[in-house]
C-alpha cells in the first residue's frame, strides 16, 4: 500500500510462559489472572475491532463482548494455538455478527470523519483531521494519506477488511490468520490480493 500505509505491523504478541499461567489460574476460577489477560491484550484487541467496524462505540462494545465470551469459554482453550490467536479469533467472529449490517451504515460510521466535534469554545470540527490550516505541508500530507486509506479500507467487503487489518496493520502470518479466521491460507493469500488491489485501486483515484 506504499505511501498511504497508516501503520506498521504492531509487535507479535508472545505465546509466553505467562499466558499459559495465567490462562491456567483463569481455567481454574481465578478472575485476577484473567483480569490480568484482559490489561495485556486490550489495547489491541479494541484497536483490531474499532478498525474492522469503522466505529469507536461499536468497536469497545465488541471488544468488550469479545471478553466476556473469552471469559465464559476459557475452559473450552486447550492451548492448541496461542492464547492471543484463540482471543483474535474470537473477536473477529464478533465483530463479523456485528458487522452483518455495515453496508447500510458506511457513511454514517466510517472513522466519524463527516462528523464534527465541539471543541473548548463551543465550536465545531472535524473528528479524525482537526484543524490542518497550520500544519506543515509533510505532515498535512501524511494525515490525508492516512484519512483516505482508512476511509477506502472501511469501504472494502468486511472479511477483506479483516484480511487487510489482520495482516497489514496487526502484522498477523498467514498461519496465524488462518488460524484466526478459519479460512485456507491459500484463500487468504487470494482474497488479500484482491483486497490490496481494491486499495490501489481506490487510493489511485482518490490522488487524481
Amino acid at each position: 500500500m506504499n505511501r498511504h500505509e497508516a501503520a506498521q505491523p504492531s509487535p507479535q504478541p508472545a505465546s509466553d510462559d505467562e499466558d499459559v499461567r495465567l490462562v491456567a489460574l483463569a481455567q481454574g476460577g481465578d478472575r485476577i489472572a484473567f483480569d490480568r489477560l484482559v490489561v495485556k491484550y486490550r489495547d489491541r484487541i479494541v484497536s483490531l475491532c474499532v478498525r474492522t467496524l469503522g466505529d469507536f462505540s461499536g468497536g469497545e462494545d465488541a471488544a468488550q463482548e469479545t471478553f466476556f465470551k473469552a471469559y465464559t469459554n476459557v475452559h473450552r482453550f486447550t492451548g492448541d494455538a496461542a492464547f492471543s490467536t484463540w482471543l483474535y479469533r474470537i473477536a473477529v467472529n464478533t465483530c463479523t455478527n456485528q458487522g452483518t449490517s455495515w453496508w447500510s451504515r458506511t457513511w454514517r460510521a466510517a472513522l466519524h470523519l463527516d462528523k464534527e466535534i465541539k471543541d473548548e469554545e463551543g465550536g465545531a470540527r472535524p473528528r479524525e483531521l482537526g484543524d490542518t490550516s497550520m500544519l506543515p505541508s509533510k505532515e498535512l500530507e501524511r494525515k490525508t494519506a492516512a484519512a483516505a486509506l482508512k476511509t477506502a479500507i472501511q469501504k472494502l467487503p468486511l472479511i477483506h477488511r479483516q484480511l487487510v487489518i489482520l495482516r497489514d496493520m496487526e502484522g498477523k502470518s498467514y498461519e496465524e490468520i488462518r488460524v484466526i479466521t478459519g479460512i485456507s491460507e491459500g484463500t487468504v493469500k487470494s482474497r488479500l490480493a484482491r483486497a490490496r488491489a481494491a486499495l490501489r485501486k481506490d487510493l489511485q483515484g482518490a490522488d487524481e
